[in-house]
């Protein structure tokens, strides 16, 4: 993935006095942003508020995000955006590092797109962070929820897939709530690890092995979970989920209409940009305090078919699905 470093600046005043009142924003991504950048910078825009952010791009490898944290601090920036929990948790820790200065506990932050800031104990709730200097969105609709969309479109099922990488928390985190789950709702979870056998990040090679083994199982779905590793790797696991057979059900709309993925129910990413922004607009402009702030939750979620891939697969959704979700491809 290209590195970006590039600057997005807001609307601003040409007149020294206006440059001078400018706040900075430095934007932390842990393998691109695309769309939430784009709603993040027209929110902003559309507020008139002079601002100034600087996005960066580690690319999957967190041993760049202590240097993140540096830079903040030398900038200095008004507020960091961090996106995804692996950013999140190098860059702020747990409730139990808010006084452990190696952390930004001196700067306001918003998180993004962290899959369970509640699990990972970045958050206390959905009231607050239960820390000054933190607060956040949620986008993510409940895995229950997910379960029974599943049921909706297919009445056989029982059995659902998931690859997990021992990497991302997160990634781990979703897949123990979806074992918890699998007992509660009355259904067997296969879950795999994508590379067990590769210290860092996985092998993208490894994701048709693993297709392979969930096929032999008896998989006809696999949920993608929480992944920056799978997302990234989103052209390679859709291929090799559809190869095999498999449906694919994404926590991420952008794999349902550019890739292979069958399904999704999902926020907009660029409304989680605009909702980000929103949370940082409240704290440079409006003065509030970041832990005086509620986690914003995004309330909106869309349905999405890719119907090439229902072709391939044999597995036409039944119509009162499609009276519901949005059909992308032929």
């Amino acid at each position: 993935m290209r590195r970006m470093a590039w600057v997005l600046a807001a609307a601003l005043a040409a007149t020294p006095a206006a440059a001078s009142d400018t706040k900075t924003i430095l934007g932390v991504f842990y393998a691109g942003c695309e769309d939430i950048c784009a709603g993040f910078k027209a929110a902003l825009d559309e507020s008139g508020f002079p601002l100034e952010v600087i996005i960066r791009d580690v690319e999957q490898d967190r041993n760049r995000l202590r240097a993140m944290i540096e830079e903040a601090r030398s900038l200095p920036a008004d507020l960091v955006l961090t996106y995804g929990t692996t950013v999140t948790l190098e860059m702020v820790g747990t409730l139990d590092d808010a006084g452990d200065t190696a952390f930004l506990n001196d700067i306001p932050v918003v998180f993004t797109t962290v899959a369970d800031p509640f699990g990972t104990r970045i958050a206390e709730s959905f009231d607050g962070s239960g820390r000054a200097n933190v607060t956040g969105t949620f986008n993510r609709v409940p895995e229950a929820v997910n379960i029974e969309v599943i049921r909706l479109y297919d009445e056989s099922f029982d059995r659902l897939g998931l690859l997990y990488n021992s990497n991302e928390p997160n990634s781990v985190l979703k897949m123990r709530e979806l074992a918890e789950l699998a007992d509660e709702r009355g259904f067997e979870l296969v879950a795999l690890e994508i590379d067990p056998t590769r210290p860092g990040a996985p092998d993208p090679a490894a994701l048709p092995e693993r297709m392979a083994e969930l096929r032999e199982a008896g998989i006809r779905w696999i949920y993608l979970g929480s992944s920056s590793f799978l997302l990234a790797n989103g052209s390679t696991f859709t291929a090799a989920a559809v190869n095999n057979g498999i449906a694919v059900v994404s926590p991420y709309e952008s794999l349902v209409r550019e890739e292979q993925a069958l399904l999704s129910v999902a926020a907009r990413r660029e409304d989680i940009g605009r909702l980000a922004a929103e949370q940082a607009l409240k704290i440079l402009r409006d003065g509030i305090e970041p832990g005086a702030l509620p986690i914003a939750q995004a309330t909106d979620f869309a349905y999405v078919v890719n119907m090439d891939v229902a072709r391939r697969l044999d597995r036409f959704p039944p119509f009162s699905f499609l009276q519901v979700a949005e059909v992308v491809g032929n």
